[in-house]
């Protein structure tokens, strides 16, 4: 038995009366996708993921299944166990990974920022909101973490999920998994500058395709930090920086030669990604490029250009 990429469940073998609680179990579809997105980075994997969960849900009997009180809960717990295992096994995959590993990018979509209904925990620490766990700078900070700190911090503070829960899917006590996000929760903080609101990040990032349309070097390095980075993701499928480019004044340089050397088909449009304003650069009409960034007060920190085509599959279907 399989769950199909398009989450339609095909009936049991000798039964072609649909499921009668198919719908119930469904309606859990969205929000699987978002946990296991902010968990893995990777909107491909998670969709793997919830495959899998419907699947192993499907191949338990009839009555094991309508012994689950709570079918929610259970899929979000085998989903969380499989992202914890994936993770742990993506390490090993991203040290052959061609160049910089950057998450992938997610179009704007309000589907994405949607997460679990109910109440929240009663744990009084500072929060993530859901729209801030989707941007591009708190996906980057996640991939600092452990396993198992990913998944406690995810899990709880970004999900709302009492650590009785969380000590579930992680496999450990609910003490040892309020340790882990409280250590997780420290990396988050100290990443955290100055918080910019999104119409100056918008015309931060307005600024800065204009002077890189013009080629305005100056332009570019008084838009940038002076200790900005930039990293590229080509995944060596395209090509791409393999290391991060640090410095406003190499950051500028090294836009404008890739202006020059572009088509004069190359366009920019800004859209955006991840929640937070960005751009999008198509050739031809086609996405070849998706750049977020990190704005912190009034000067662009980091630049994420992610080129890698099999990252880029969601900005086609926009």
């Amino acid at each position: 038995m399989t769950a199909t990429r398009s989450g339609t469940i095909p009936s049991e073998a000798g039964r072609d009366r649909p499921d009668p609680g198919l719908s119930a179990i469904m309606t859990e579809r969205r929000g699987l996708i978002n946990l296991a997105y902010r968990l893995l980075g990777s909107l491909a994997d998670a969709e793997d993921v919830v495959q899998e969960t419907y699947t192993r849900w499907y191949a338990m009997p009839p009555r094991q299944r309508e012994e689950i009180a709570s079918p929610g809960a259970w899929l979000t717990k085998v989903s969380g166990r499989i992202c914890l295992d994936m993770l742990g096994s993506a390490r090993a995959r991203r040290e052959s990974y061609v160049g910089e590993w950057v998450p992938e990018p997610l179009p704007d979509r309000t589907e994405w920022i949607s997460g679990r209904s109910g109440g929240a925990s009663s744990d009084p620490a500072d929060r993530v909101t859901l729209d801030e766990s989707i941007a591009m700078a708190f996906l980057v900070v996640l991939e600092s973490m452990s396993p198992a700190e990913r998944v406690a911090f995810v899990l709880h503070d970004v999900f709302r999920y009492p650590f009785a829960e969380v000590a579930e899917v992680v496999g450990r006590t609910p003490a040892a998994c309020r340790q882990l996000a409280s250590s997780a929760r420290r990396r988050v903080h100290a990443s955290r500058g100055l918080a910019t609101p999104k119409a100056r990040q918008a015309d931060i990032v307005r600024g800065f395709k204009e002077a890189w349309e013009a080629k305005d070097v100056q332009a570019l390095v008084g838009l940038l930090d002076p200790d900005a980075t930039a990293v590229g993701d080509g995944g060596g499928l395209v090509s791409a920086a393999l290391h991060p480019v640090e410095g406003s004044t190499r950051i500028a340089y090294g836009l404008v030669e890739i202006f020059d050397k572009a088509s004069s088909t190359l366009t920019f449009l800004e859209r955006t990604v991840n929640g937070q304003p960005g751009l999008v650069a198509q050739q031809d009409g086609v996405t070849i490029t998706v750049i977020a960034f990190e704005v912190v007060g009034d000067r662009i920190k980091r630049v994420w250009s992610v080129r890698n085509p099999d990252k880029l599959r969601p900005w086609r279907a926009c």
